[in-house]
């Protein structure tokens, strides 16, 4: 291999890493906006699960959904300065949490929205989480 294909080939490792954490990050702030969309139509009145667990955390539905969906913003920030961002050997398998629950947001409001025949609160953001967290997962295998 040549000199020129060796920094190349050095090069790769940076920009995959680097677009393994952009995509991790990106999909966190999607989270977030997605949360406010959640909550500016009140999806604990409206849909039956985001009912049970948010009575879980509190008798107030309202409060219970803001403590869920702000601890698992800031889960997400801490996963991206952390374990993400200094690439601890648990990185991947952070990522495959929010790989997970971002497939099942994106797959799942849409569905929802279709089986109540209009809007529901979530489905605008839905579809940003189901590419991102694709992208992420595509990013994560070839890491």
């Amino acid at each position: 291999m040549t000199s020129g294909g060796t920094a190349s080939a050095l090069r790769l490792v940076p920009e995959r890493k680097f677009r393994f954490q952009l995509a991790f990050g990106l999909l966190v702030l999607a989270q977030a906006a997605h949360s406010i969309e959640e909550y500016a139509g009140r999806l604990w009145e409206s849909f039956p699960p985001a009912r049970f667990l948010t009575g879980l955390i509190s008798t107030d539905l309202e409060q219970g959904f803001l403590i869920i969906n702000s601890t698992l913003v800031a889960f997400g920030i801490w996963c991206f300065f952390w374990p993400i961002r200094r690439d601890w050997s648990s990185a991947r398998s952070f990522a495959g949490f929010w790989i997970v629950i971002q497939v099942i947001n994106g797959v799942g409001h849409p569905l929802w929205s279709l089986r109540q025949g209009g809007y529901t609160p979530g489905v605008a953001t839905a579809p940003l989480l189901l590419l991102l967290a694709v992208y992420l997962a595509a990013q994560t295998v070839r890491r």
